[in-house]
C-alpha cells in the first residue's frame, strides 16, 4: 500500500518542498522525502485511480476518453491544492485539502463555466462514495460495536426531527410546494447531496429544484465546517464530543470528515459512526416513505384536480402502488462498503496479533487515510467547480430561510445529545479500539 502513500510533507518554504530536508518526530530527526522523490507515488496514485474510476466510467457509458482527460485535469488540481494546504502556514490552521479543494472550486466555478472542460470527470457522487468505503477500512468494527448502537439512536432522533421540522417550516410558514419541501429536508436532516438526488428522484421533484437544495446544502456545509469546529474547540469539548456532534449536524459528508479531521481518529471515528452508520442509512428509508406518499397522495390529488379542470370523472384515477424494490434502489450501497472494508480491516488485525499493531497502522491504515484524502479532495473540488450560487437567488429567499431554521435547530439539538446526554458515551470512544 505505500507505493500508493504520495502524502506531502509540511513544507517551510519551496526547497523543501522539491527536496525534502530533515524534521524533528518525536524528539528525533527525521529525513524526509521532497516533492522530487515522490513523483513515483504520485504517477502511481493517478493509475490507480484512474483505472478505478475508468472502470465505473465505462460502466456507466460515458465516453471514456474524454472521462479520463477530464480526471486527469481533475488530479492536476487536486495535486496543486494538497500542495498549498501541506504548506506550514495551512497546516498551522487546519487548513485540510478537501477544505481547501471546495474555496477554490467555488470561486472559479462561480467565475468562469469550467465543467465542459472536465468532460463529465466532475462526478461529486462517485467519489464521495469512494471516500466513504475507504473510511471504513481505517476503522475497526469493534469500534462500531462498541457505539452503534448509541450513534443509531441519536442519529434517528436529529434526522426524524430535523427532518419533520424542515418541511413543516417549508410547507406550512412559506407554503412550497411538497416535492420541493421533501427534498429540502432530506438535504438537511440525512446526507447533504446524496440524499436531495435520491429523494428528489423518489418524489419527481423538479431538476431546478434539487440543484438549488445542492447549493444550500454546500453553504450550510461550509458554513458547519467553521462553526462546530470553533464552538467545539471554544467548549473545550473531547475529540469524540465533538466528532458526534459534527456528525450529528453536519450536512455533508465530506464536510463533515474535513471538520472532524481536526479532532484526530477519536473524533472521525464518533463522526462516522453517526454520520455515515446512522443517518445515511435514512436515505434508503425516507426515498421508500416519501415516494409512497408521493405515488398515493401527491400524484393522486394532482390527477384528481387535473380529471375535475377537465370535466372527467375523477373516479377513473387509478390508485398507485409504491415500488417496494425502491427501497434497495434507493439504498446508499456505498454503507455496505464501509462495512464490509471495516470487517476487512478488524479480520487482518485479528490474524495480525497485537504486536503487529505498529506495523498495519503504519503500511496499511496510514496510506488508506492519504487514499481517502484524495478522494475527499476530488469530491469537494467536484462540488465547487460545480456549484452557482446564482441558483440559490433564482428561487427566492424561502427555501434558504426553510433551510435555515432546520440547521439551526439541528446543530443546537446536535450539541444538547452529543455533549449532555451521550457525551460520556462519546468521549471515551478509542478505549475499545
Amino acid at each position: 500500500m505505500n507505493i500508493f502513500a504520495a502524502k506531502i510533507p509540511s513544507w517551510p518554504d519551496w526547497a523543501f518542498l522539491l527536496h525534502g530536508g530533515t524534521t524533528l518526530k518525536d524528539g528525533e530527526t527525521v529525513a524526509v522525502a521532497g516533492l522530487v522523490d515522490r513523483l513515483p507515488n504520485l504517477v502511481l496514485l493517478y493509475l490507480l485511480y484512474t483505472a478505478a474510476f475508468g472502470v465505473v466510467a465505462w460502466v456507466l457509458r460515458l465516453r471514456l476518453a474524454a472521462f479520463i482527460g477530464g480526471f486527469t485535469l481533475l488530479f492536476v488540481f487536486s495535486l496543486v491544492i494538497n500542495v498549498l494546504s501541506s504548506s506550514a502556514w495551512a497546516t498551522s490552521y487546519n487548513f485540510e485539502a478537501p477544505l481547501v479543494a471546495l474555496v477554490i472550486g467555488l470561486v472559479i466555478g462561480n467565475l468562469v463555466d469550467v465543467e465542459r472542460y472536465f468532460g463529465g470527470a466532475l462526478r461529486t457522487e462517485l467519489y464521495v462514495k469512494v471516500g466513504i468505503v475507504l473510511l471504513g477500512a481505517t476503522l475497526p468494527f469493534t469500534v462500531i460495536l462498541q457505539a452503534g448502537p448509541v450513534a443509531l439512536l441519536q442519529a434517528s432522533v436529529i434526522a426524524i426531527a430535523t427532518f419533520l421540522i424542515i418541511f413543516f417550516v417549508a410547507v406550512n410558514l412559506f407554503g412550497i410546494d411538497k416535492r420541493f419541501a421533501a427534498t429540502l429536508s432530506a438535504g438537511g436532516s440525512i446526507c447533504g447531496v446524496s440524499a436531495s438526488i435520491a429523494v428528489g428522484s423518489a418524489v419527481k421533484a423538479r431538476k431546478e429544484h434539487v440543484s438549488a437544495t445542492i447549493s444550500i446544502v454546500v453553504v450550510w456545509s461550509i458554513i458547519a465546517i467553521f462553526v462546530l469546529t470553533g464552538l467545539s474547540k471554544a467548549f473545550g469539548l473531547a475529540d469524540g464530543v465533538a466528532g458526534a456532534w459534527i456528525g450529528t449536524s453536519e450536512f455533508a459528508d465530506a464536510a463533515g470528515i474535513t471538520a472532524a479531521s481536526n479532532f484526530g481518529d477519536d473524533g472521525i471515528a464518533a463522526f462516522t459512526l453517526i454520520k455515515v452508520v446512522g443517518r445515511d442509512i435514512f436515505i434508503g428509508v425516507w426515498s421508500l416513505i416519501l415516494a409512497f406518499i408521493a405515488i398515493t397522495v401527491w400524484d393522486r390529488r394532482d390527477r384528481v384536480a387535473a380529471a375535475r379542470a377537465a370535466g372527467e370523472d375523477d373516479r377513473e384515477v387509478v390508485h398507485e402502488r409504491a415500488d417496494v424494490a425502491q427501497i434497495w434502489r434507493r439504498f446508499p450501497k456505498f454503507v455496505l462498503g464501509f462495512f464490509v472494508a471495516s470487517i476487512l480491516l478488524t479480520v487482518v488485525i485479528a490474524v495480525s496479533g497485537s504486536s503487529a499493531g505498529d506495523v498495519i497502522s503504519s503500511d496499511v491504515v496510514a496510506p488508506i487515510k492519504e487514499l481517502r484524502t484524495w478522494a475527499f479532495t476530488f469530491t469537494f473540488l467536484s462540488i465547487g467547480l460545480t456549484t452557482r450560487f446564482r441558483d440559490l437567488s433564482s428561487l427566492g429567499w424561502r427555501p434558504v430561510a426553510a433551510f435555515s431554521v432546520g440547521a439551526v435547530i439541528n446543530i443546537v439539538l446536535g450539541f444538547l445529545i452529543s455533549a449532555v446526554l451521550f457525551g460520556h458515551v462519546w468521549a471515551n470512544i478509542g478505549a475499545g479500539s
